[in-house]
């Protein structure tokens, strides 16, 4: 049913009437935004600036995915996700940047690539933006020598419904996994086709690029 709605819900601009840098790091920065709210109130609003990232769905030749175990000390634990990166070279091509990470963490290249989905991560605190390709016809390249968590990296070959399965069992809970996994078996399901590896990525955080070249330059 298509209802038009004539209320001025969904109009507001949210202008942004001042803004403070309370921290700014090598990966993240926190800054304080000032928005104007519908009726007129003035709010505090944290955002965190984080570089955008990019992660590999990638299968081999018996149609399995490839994953890495790898120990993540925010919470202590080891998890079970795809091969990602982030993107925090200045210009540097998100399919580029998905090539490098996908060797350096698997020592694997692909043949075929494609974009499986785009998803913000946490948009109620950070502008975080993921990108998660697909990648096919999966062939071995040399592995740059590992540094810290990555040198303990494990691989794990799993079936692409054994990976659902996991997933909504709790097995998988990182979110880049999940989002990738899932896409993945819909896109199947529904007999969707990727989209182009080169497709237009309207969503991609840059801010903290920005930032850090504007620091640069002073």
């Amino acid at each position: 049913m298509d209802v038009t709605d004539e209320s001025a819900a969904g109009r507001h601009a949210f202008e942004v009437v001042s803004s403070r840098t309370v921290y700014s790091g090598a990966i993240l920065a926190l800054r304080v935004d000032q928005v104007v709210m519908p009726g007129g109130a003035v709010v505090d609003r944290e955002v965190i600036e984080h570089h955008a990232a990019v992660a590999i769905a990638a299968l081999d030749e018996h149609d399995r995915l490839i994953l890495i175990d790898q120990y993540r000390h925010p919470i202590g634990r080891r998890l079970l996700e795809l091969p990602a990166g982030l993107l925090d070279i200045e210009g540097e091509d998100p399919l580029t940047a998905a090539r490098r990470e996908l060797a350096e963490e698997t020592g694997l290249a692909a043949r075929e690539w494609s974009v499986l989905v785009d998803v913000a991560l946490s948009p109620g605190f950070t502008d975080e933006a993921l990108r998660v390709y697909l990648a096919r016809e999966v062939y071995e390249v040399r592995r740059p020598d590992p540094e810290n968590e990555e040198a303990d990296i494990r691989l794990v070959r799993m079936p692409v419904a054994e990976a659902v399965r996991a997933a909504l069992a709790g097995e998988i809970t990182n979110a880049t996994a999940v989002a990738g996994v899932l896409a993945l078996a819909a896109a199947r399901a529904e007999g969707i086709a990727p989209r182009a590896a080169d497709a237009p990525w309207p969503g991609q955080s840059t801010a903290l690029l920005r930032r850090r070249a504007e620091r640069s330059g002073d």
